[in-house]
């Protein structure tokens, strides 16, 4: 009776703790992106354009194995089949020159219908929050404004977006600690270089002479993300205003140096 009893209950562990004790199994596509969602990137995506057919190849795979393996849910709004490919996108694009990237920091998207605040609320004051990597009892979430997500992707030239911007935090994160120096991707001889980098193009911010908008003087972690999201959305712009960051990035993301 007892041997049965224990039976039980590791069962009832098991039932509802699944996720935490247990391995999710990773799951691969089995069949192509279909045609109206191919066109749908092409429209709206413009790294993804800018591929070659091989790597178009690659990155519709890339967004339907992050469908098929990040949960995206809806918080008091709708999530569409199209807005899903802008967050698919957004989190292939960074790690795409890594196709065996996962996310490990990441089970959920919470998708909110707008800003919200710093207590995740989407009515009241102070709702000036688009995106957010989540921590205490939201760890392992992103939430992100929905008008943000499609915003980010309105404009492909603007050198912002949100969404980009979260996932540039997290792959920060890959390694602990979330502190503008990425660890998983960054070769250890180009830390102290990186870390000398950031101060002064902080500084150049600081000083108006930069072409990064000034949210990335906050702080490291927000300076690699302000940084990175125009390095995606402007490359060119990027390489002629700030040539040092910008081979630096490309040593970070694209395995180039």
């Amino acid at each position: 009776m007892a041997v049965a009893i224990a039976i039980f209950l590791v069962l009832v562990i098991l039932y509802f703790f699944k996720d935490i004790i247990l391995p999710k199994q990773w799951l691969l596509p089995q069949r192509a992106l279909d045609e109206k969602s191919k066109r749908f990137l092409y429209e709206h995506v413009a790294f993804y354009q800018q591929l070659s057919e091989e790597h178009k190849s690659q990155f519709e795979f890339e967004v339907q194995e992050f469908l098929l393996n990040y949960k995206i849910t809806a918080i008091k709004t709708i999530v569409s089949r199209e807005d899903e490919l802008l967050i698919a996108a957004s989190g292939v694009i960074p790690i795409f020159a890594f196709p065996d990237w996962k996310y490990q920091n990441l089970k959920e998207i919470l998708v909110y219908p707008d800003s919200f605040n710093l207590q995740y609320e989407i009515k009241g004051p102070d709702r000036w929050v688009a995106g957010v990597v989540g921590n205490g009892a939201l760890g392992s979430k992103m939430i992100l404004s929905k008008k943000a997500i499609i915003h980010g992707f309105a404009d492909n030239e603007d050198g912002h977006n949100t969404a980009l911007h979260e996932f540039i935090h997290l792959i920060d994160g890959a390694d602990g600690d979330i502190d503008g120096v990425p660890l998983a991707l960054l070769e250890k001889a180009y830390v102290l270089p990186w870390i000398d980098l950031i101060k002064k193009e902080m500084e150049k911010i600081s000083t108006g002479d930069s072409a990064l908008r000034n949210y990335g003087a906050y702080n490291w972690q927000e300076f690699l993300a302000v940084a990175s999201e125009y390095f995606f959305e402007k490359p060119q712009e990027l390489k002629q205003a700030h040539p040092e960051l910008y081979e630096m990035l490309a040593r970070i993301f694209m395995k180039k140096g």
